[in-house]
């Protein structure tokens, strides 16, 4: 199963005989991505504390950056005179722009939404700043990432139906108006993918109706969005059992802000390729660490005189050249090393268990591994002598 435009591919190279997982290529001009893969998010043009060589060595192969926040501030136009997003994020490999569709989410107070768009307040001045479908696809392409998102609207409840309703159809409408400018700007041919977005909230049939509508537009990828938002994790499960099987088997399939392990295991085990959030560079910043002894805080006390490496399992920076005790003093004091060791680790973490998750889908085992990952995060701050 594979597809193939305009320097785009995607190829299905494994499945899993355990579930709906499987392994893939997703090829960009950029390079290659092997699927299931995490991407670290670069807000606003950078990975929070970490050097573009240190993210690549991590394991990382595509990262995100962000439309409203670089629309802000350097705006689209400087970041296109200083030689697109790749050159300005120091990045060779590829990039994804979300669209400032989650903004319309998460900054409620200071937006207002309208048929046509949506009327943004800075975060920074408080000026005035108009999304539309079409202006996000020109933003899009003057920052100049591989894949731009459809500008989407995510409900502010999940599990309110009739606001859901209104969103996601909204959402049909708005990426009717994406397509048309994406194709007028000569579409893939330029270089640049667009994935469209499914919506629906918690609700199975709205999800299955918002497939329907997306993939009517043949698009070189397609995401499921609206999930951790809010919502139970049982609410997050229906949403992507209802919509990552029904999307085309030779398209990449993008779960937009998830997650944790937990969520990866469960995602991937429903054919789900490609995944981004900020939990491993965000936990890093508050002194949390993913490790294979469970989720640690390495402020309390009991690290204080630790010699030992945070993960023994781990061949992070930070594990293979730091104690315990180290990292503990660098996070209580404020050093910004504390803060970066401990997202170069998380990091690590989450492409260590992606590598995992692949074998596991091509060569068996991914119910043994998924109870692993279970207990693993079950545990916070282990009982260790």
């Amino acid at each position: 199963m594979s597809f193939v435009r305009d320097g785009f591919g995607f190829r299905v190279l494994a499945r899993s005989t355990e579930n709906r997982g499987r392994v893939g290529v997703f090829e960009t001009p950029h390079g290659v991505v092997t699927t299931p893969a995490f991407m670290p998010v670069g807000t606003r043009g950078t990975v929070k504390g970490v050097e573009p060589a240190e993210i690549f060595a991590l394991g990382s192969r595509m990262i995100l950056a962000n439309t409203y926040h670089l629309a802000l501030r350097p705006g689209e136009e400087t970041v296109r005179e200083l030689g697109g997003l790749h050159r300005f994020m120091g990045w060779d490999g590829p990039i994804l722009t979300d669209s400032g569709g989650y903004q319309v989410f998460s900054l409620a107070d200071l937006m207002k939404l309208d048929e046509g768009g949506v009327t943004f307040q800075s975060v920074i001045d408080g000026a005035r700043l108009r999304f539309d479908p079409e202006r996000v696809i020109e933003i899009e392409r003057a920052l100049g990432a591989d894949v731009a998102m459809a500008f989407d609207h995510c409900a502010d409840d999940p599990t309110d139906r009739a606001k859901v309703e209104d969103a996601t159809d909204r959402t049909h409408r708005w990426l009717e108006r994406c397509v048309r400018r994406h194709r007028e700007l000569d579409g893939e041919a330029s270089g640049q993918a667009l994935f469209g977005i499914v919506q629906g909230g918690a609700f199975e049939d709205l999800r299955k109706r918002s497939v329907e509508a997306v993939t009517k537009h043949d698009l070189v990828g397609y995401a499921i969005g609206g999930v951790s938002v809010g919502e139970t994790r049982d609410a997050m499960r229906i949403a992507v059992r209802a919509a990552a099987p029904e999307l085309p088997e030779d398209r990449p399939r993008y779960l937009m802000g998830v997650g944790t392990p937990l969520d990866f295991v469960e995602a991937v085990a429903e054919g789900v390729d490609l995944f981004d959030c900020v939990t491993p560079t965000r936990h890093g910043r508050t002194k949390q660490a993913f490790t294979s002894r469970g989720l640690v805080n390495i402020e309390n006390a009991r690290f204080a005189r630790d010699p030992r490496p945070l993960d023994p399992a781990c061949d992070c920076p930070a594990c293979a050249r730091f104690s315990r005790g180290a990292l503990r003093h660098f996070a209580k004091s404020d050093e910004m090393l504390g803060a970066i060791l401990l997202t170069l680790h998380n990091l690590r973490f989450f492409h260590t268990l992606f590598d995992e998750l692949r074998a596991a889908l091509e060569r068996g085992g991914y119910a043994r591994l998924a109870a692993r990952v279970e207990t693993e995060m079950a545990r916070v701050l282990p009982a260790e002598s």
